[in-house]
């Protein structure tokens, strides 16, 4: 080798031993060398040699050389006017050996691997390694996890909590034992015969045979956002699973100082101005009104009241957003079910209360440093993702009105001027520019620099709510209207693509190296299959328009529009203005509890 040659590897040998250890500190959390030196899946076998000869800090020689453009390009830099050590020629492609730091070209590289048997160099413009012998890429998990861990700026990532497979344990029937069934015999009453039969209708309202549990609810003067997030809410499966097996009981719910009281009896000591209403305990009266049997339209005039009071600034009986309701409701039952339990818990857990069990998810925002690639990471949890509608690219209303009468043969390729939700979307995770005005301070540049920030799903919620904005207001223009724009929404939804794990999978390219949100069982894909339940639409004007539900159970649609209930053809459905779509795991998986060896 040349004299430039050796240069080169006194440089990279020349590192602040306080830098090298803070290095292996940091990622000594997620480093697991001996699983990586035993299993061949992590790399070659010429590479396994090669590590046994590096040392407990492999790779220490390049880490504080690596550099990671925005959106995970990542390189090894050593300095201006790099050359291979052999010819002197600086071509595009160059490689430094892993154990000894010599950089050579595409040409040189393989004599230097077979002079020394250092087999296995990094590609010094994408900061991945190649093996010689194999004359393939090869990967390593402590390398990969150096790169990532540059990237993202911070201490050891993922949490060693991440990297462990999830316990489950498996669903087993519950049969109640003699205790058990007298206790069932004295508290409770038989249902009639018509009710048995779970696969069996048991209403009928005129010619139509309705399913058990759907029922019109009456409208109270402008309440059809109410009854139409109400009837989604009735007919959420995990949230109906939830009240029907009695796990809010309305009567026996505790207060805040932790004595059962009843409403009754507040409201007979007088004390009912100063007890705050339970939603939750009302929403359980609902779900008991609509399964008993009754086919009458119930109304939800308590439920109203309740609401009034824990929303005092929408307690009218003008027309409400149902979007804005449905935050309202869900917030509500949060922060009663929260009082009561006096337990704390992780924010964006989900564990505290039933709604945000059901609903809640965690969001993640990364704004990357266009300049020195520094990536600054939030989390936020949210009950629902709110998407923008993709650009208008229909331009007249007799096109909009034929895409609505062909809705249930569009598709996004056949039709790219259609707005769908997969679209919407793709747009929501995109990575967007941040102007000039929104500059960040970058902690490695130590100045304020321009950013791009890309949005993902941390965690998926068990039933994730799409809210489509449809109402613009201009503060500026100081006037709001309504966008009466067509968009497609799938029945069946993989919402793989958008979750954190995949977004950073594809931003940092060929890593092994298990990224945050990963799971090491097949439960994470099949949890990312999502299938619609429940539509909600508007239509008419911004502040004078109607909200109408669309509900499948088992193989039939049902239009609820307040006291009216109707079976709809699935084309009506795929045509109507989405406003707002609920959607379920296709597949529930049971987590073990705290007591499962």
């Amino acid at each position: 080798m040349s004299s430039s040659d050796h240069k080169v590897r006194v440089n990279l040998l020349k590192i602040n031993p306080q830098e090298t250890q803070l290095a292996a500190e940091s990622l000594s959390n997620f480093k697991d060398s001996e699983v990586a030196t035993q299993s061949p899946d992590y790399c070659c076998q010429h590479l396994l040699e090669l590590r046994s000869q590096m040392g407990p800090d492999p790779f220490c020689n390049f880490r504080n050389f690596i550099r990671v453009r925005p959106l995970g390009r990542a390189s090894i830099r050593f300095g201006e006017g790099l050359r291979c050590g052999a010819c002197e020629q600086s071509p595009p492609r160059l490689y430094a050996c892993v154990l000894c730091a010599a950089v050579a070209c595409n040409e040189d590289a393989p004599r230097h691997a077979e002079e020394t048997s250092h087999h296995v160099g990094v590609d010094v413009g994408r900061a991945e390694l190649f093996c010689w012998v194999c004359r393939d890429q090869v990967y390593d998990r402590d390398f990969d996890a150096a790169v990532v861990a540059v990237a993202i700026g911070v201490g050891p990532i993922p949490p060693p909590e991440n990297l462990r497979k999830r316990r489950r344990v498996d669903y087993k029937p519950w049969t109640p034992d003699p205790k058990e069934r007298a206790l069932i015999a004295e508290k409770s009453s038989p249902l009639p015969s018509s009710q048995l039969s779970g696969s069996s209708p048991s209403r009928t309202e005129g010619d139509l045979v309705l399913p058990w549990g759907l029922r019109g609810l009456s409208n109270l003067g402008n309440t059809c956002f109410m009854n139409s997030v109400l009837q989604a809410l009735l007919h959420t499966p995990p949230l109906r699973n939830y009240f029907l097996s009695d796990k809010h009981n309305r009567f026996y719910c505790e207060r805040e100082n932790r004595t059962i009281i009843t409403r009754k009896s507040d409201t007979n000591n007088g004390n009912n101005k100063n007890v705050q209403m339970c939603l939750a305990c009302d929403l359980d009266a609902i779900f008991s009104a609509v399964f008993s049997g009754d086919r009458r339209p119930y109304s939800p005039a308590k439920f109203l009241y309740s609401w009034w009071q824990h929303a005092s600034n929408l307690a009218s009986y003008e027309q409400q957003d149902a979007h804005e309701f449905l935050i309202s409701m869900l917030d509500g039952i949060h922060e009663k079910m929260q009082k009561d339990k006096r337990k704390p818990h992780s924010h964006g857990s989900g564990d505290c209360c039933i709604a945000h069990r059901v609903f809640s998810g965690i969001l993640r925002s990364d704004v990357m440093c266009t300049s020195c690639g520094f990536t600054s990471t939030t989390y936020d949890p949210c009950v629902d993702i709110s998407l923008d509608l993709e650009p208008n690219n229909v331009n007249s209303a007799k096109s909009n009105q034929s895409i609505k009468n062909n809705a249930d043969t569009l598709n996004s390729s056949q039709n790219p001027s259609v707005s769908t939700l997969v679209g919407c979307l793709d747009r929501f995770t995109r990575p967007e520019r941040l102007g000039s005005d929104q500059k960040f301070f970058c902690q490695q540049c130590q100045v304020r620099q321009e950013s791009l920030k890309q949005m993902s799903i941390r965690k998926l919620p068990l039933v994730s709510c799409f809210h489509i904005k449809r109402f613009e207001h201009s503060p500026i223009r100081k006037m709001s209207r309504k966008i009466d724009r067509y968009l497609q929404f799938p029945f069946s939804l993989d919402m793989a693509p958008y979750l954190s794990s995949s977004i950073l999978r594809s931003r940092y390219g060929n890593r092994i190296f298990p990224f945050e949100g990963d799971e090491m069982d097949i439960s994470s894909e099949l949890s990312s299959q999502f299938e619609l339940f429940a539509v909600i639409t508007h239509s008419g004007k911004l502040n004078a328009g109607h909200y109408v539900t669309y509900l499948r159970l088992g193989d039939h649609w049902y239009k609820c529009d307040d006291a009216w209930i109707t079976r709809v053809n699935e084309d009506i459905v795929r045509s109507a203005q989405g406003y707002m779509m609920f959607y379920v795991q296709k597949m529930l998986y049971y987590r073990a509890s705290e007591s499962t060896s």
